[in-house]
């Protein structure tokens, strides 16, 4: 899995990749590049066996600002329709990569996350902050509609739709504390413990199952589209594949010998 990115940082390490937007003084905005790029990496992410879990990590204590708006909003005041759809199009590409790339995410968020920056952590699997994150699904405060790159879909679906639309709707910012007791957030943590937790849990993500983690995120995305009766059925066949798999086998020897698996992702 390629690290040598240009538009957003990048470190591999044992199984873990670790992603961060790069412009800390500016609280972390994203570009026209840094969408391309974020959305090309997480659809390579699908086939590499590499990579078994990402922390999606802020930067100078904040998590990302959202679209800049000397790079973005004020080019996108002159584009055309055709212009417009391209671009919306790519940034939601960004969320469909994510979802499907089959790894576990885990956003670290920590002081300003708002706007596309909103959306990455929610588009992410978990997601951890400390008491300093302030996140605001803020379209509606430039003008938009609050249905960007998936959010009346997602949002709801985590927060429940009456406090998605209020969010929505207001464009104001979710506390720490509305984040968590809300199910946004996994949990909170202080700003000195924010990247150990967030490792700690992709750390034991990594070491887990990784074909079996693989589906499991597969069709927890796929399901929202399922009747009942056809969930039951697709988890089925999800299983008896898992099932076919050696660290299946693993376990059930590790079990046998009173030992803890050594899980090799296959």
């Amino acid at each position: 899995m390629r690290t040598n990115v240009s538009h957003f940082n990048c470190v591999i390490n044992e199984g873990i990749a670790t992603v961060s937007l790069d412009r800390p003084e500016r609280k972390n905005p994203l570009t026209f590049d840094s969408y391309a790029e974020l959305r090309d990496w997480f659809r390579d992410l699908h086939y590499d066996d590499e990579v078994r879990a990402v922390v999606f990590a802020p930067n100078g204590g904040h998590f990302s600002s959202g679209g800049d708006v000397h790079d973005i909003i004020g080019p996108l005041t002159e584009m055309t329709m055709k212009e417009l759809l391209a671009f919306t199009r790519m940034t939601g590409d960004l969320v469909k990569a994510m979802i499907s790339c089959g790894t576990p995410i885990i956003a670290a968020v920590d002081g300003v996350c708002a706007g596309a920056g909103a959306i990455i952590a929610m588009a992410s699997d978990l997601r951890i902050a400390t008491p300093a994150a302030k996140t605001a699904f803020l379209f509606n405060r430039v003008g938009l509609a609050g249905c960007d790159m998936g959010a009346c879909a997602i949002l709801p679906r985590i927060i429940g739709q009456g406090r998605a639309a209020e969010l929505l709707y207001l464009g104001r910012s979710m506390s720490a504390e509305e984040g968590l007791n809300w199910g946004f957030f996994n949990q909170l943590v202080k700003p000195e413990a924010l990247q150990d937790t967030a490792h700690g849990v992709a750390r034991r993500i990594a070491d887990g199952p990784g074909f079996a983690n693989m589906m499991t995120k597969t069709m927890l995305a796929q399901e929202w589209s399922m009747s009942l009766e056809q969930a039951i059925e697709a988890e089925a066949q999800a299983q008896a594949i898992c099932m076919q798999g050696q660290d299946f086998r693993r376990a059930f020897d590790a079990f046998v010998a009173k030992k803890k698996p050594v899980f090799e992702g296959d």
